[in-house]
């Protein structure tokens, strides 16, 4: 094991880490900060080739001569580089050709890889005795954090060679790096910058998105708490909210081939119900979501169709012991799934429908308005959250609208606001 200190040292990592694969673990200052409001303590690297060389980079550490920041702009290789959690990782250290293992065991278990639950007894200690401080990792002894990262190359090892889902590059290569660069934007609030934190290893692939107490996948509507963010532009932007109408009964619309006519969804079903708008909106959630009784089979042609694509996939389901997505043909298995029956290998569908429309979305988009200082700052299952730079003009709204509408198949409202809870509907500016 090496810890690189000297430029000798350093020039005999480069050779090394361009020339083979390896194993990547960052640890940073303080792990109850997001990476990006945190510094690097150390990097660990194992090399595969041979499994012996060890490197501990440190570059914020009392034990150590440190590393200049700079020198992270070196590290390159075209050789394959594995970590637990690339997300992470290139928060702190950009990198390409990343494979997220985390993801690949994911994707085989439909569970994350228990990185979180390895600790040393010095981790321990330091943690409970100076409970509440910062940047803590940067006085755990740095042999210590050399036995932890140990513990998580070992746990990452099971599963570099393990088996792969075919949907894997595209997980790891789209739906990873979307997540990323939304992170990286950062929410402005009246209290400084904040971040969001991704998780996309659930049970249903629909990543959550909690960090700090917030849960930013769910803030509330009603209790002023939005109030708090803002734009980062001061007087020369604002918060602009892409809202899908209707979204889940237009993506199995989509699926079951069922046209919806152009205008509200919830106006057309409430004509086939013979009820008012709300009552509409209300049943058709309660059957999407839960039984659909026989009478609504019978009379309403959009819950005949869903019925039907609802025992095909159960059946699918028992027969071949794995539903598979519809657009990354990803695979959730039988043996990874309890108590279940045919809504809720329906539910899963839909959530894992949503999920990767919305992030093909984000693979198309993301590149398109990389050039902008607008930026998108959060995603949140059926609407996307714009910092709008005032100067990009109505141009650059109308470019992310017809993305994210993907040719008006799901159609969009439209608010604007000086801060997240006082949004005004402008729609029909749009028309």
């Amino acid at each position: 094991m090496v810890i690189v200190e000297t430029q000798k040292e350093w020039d005999g990592f480069l050779t090394k880490f361009k020339s083979e694969s390896s194993v990547i673990v960052p640890v940073q200052c303080d792990d109850n900060k997001h990476p990006l409001a945190t510094n690097l303590c150390l990097l660990y690297l194992r090399m595969l080739d041979d499994n012996t060389e060890e490197y501990i980079l440190p570059f914020r550490h009392s034990d150590a001569i440190n590393l200049k920041r700079k020198k992270l702009y070196q590290i390159k290789t075209s050789q394959k580089v594995y970590t637990y959690d690339k997300k992470k990782l290139l928060h702190l250290l950009h990198l390409d050709n990343i494979d997220d293992i985390q993801m690949k065991s994911y994707l085989d278990k439909n569970v994350p890889m228990p990185i979180d639950e390895l600790t040393t007894n010095a981790h321990e200690h330091f943690n409970r005795v100076y409970w509440g401080k910062s940047n803590i990792n940067c006085i755990i002894p740095i042999m210590k954090h050399l036995e932890m990262c140990r513990l998580i190359v070992d746990e990452i090892k099971k599963g570099v060679f393990g088996s792969i889902q075919n949907c894997f590059e595209t997980y790891n290569n789209d739906v990873i790096p979307n997540l990323y660069n939304i992170e990286k934007n950062g929410l402005q609030t009246t209290d400084g910058m904040v971040y969001s934190e991704y998780n996309p290893y659930t049970a249903t692939g629909r990543p959550s998105n909690r960090f700090g107490g917030l849960n930013f996948a769910a803030l509330n509507k009603k209790d002023g708490s939005r109030k708090k963010f803002v734009s980062r532009y001061g007087k020369e932007g604002m918060l602009v909210e892409m809202d899908y109408d209707a979204y889940h009964l237009r993506l199995i619309g989509e699926v079951v081939d069922y046209q919806f006519p152009k205008g509200s969804v919830h106006n057309h079903m409430a004509k086939l119900y013979d009820v008012d708008y709300d009552e509409a909106k209300s049943l058709s959630f309660q059957y999407l979501y839960g039984h659909i009784p026989d009478d609504v089979i019978k009379t309403n042609p959009f819950f005949a169709k869903v019925q039907t694509y609802i025992d095909e996939v159960w059946n699918q389901y028992k027969s071949n012991n794995f539903i598979e997505s519809d657009i990354y043909n990803k695979r959730i298995y039988r043996k990874n799934l309890s108590d279940m029956n045919k809504n809720k290998v329906f539910n899963y569908l839909i959530q894992l429908m949503e999920t990767e429309n919305n992030m093909k979305i984000l693979t198309e988009l993301l590149p398109q308005i990389s050039d902008y200082k607008s930026k998108l700052v959060l995603y949140s299952y059926d609407s996307f959250l714009f910092d709008f730079y005032l100067p990009d003009g109505l141009d650059f709204l109308q470019k992310v609208k017809g993305i994210i509408e993907q040719n008006d198949k799901f159609p969009v409202k439209v608010g604007k606001g000086w801060n997240y809870h006082e949004m005004e509907d402008i729609t029909e500016k749009f028309e």
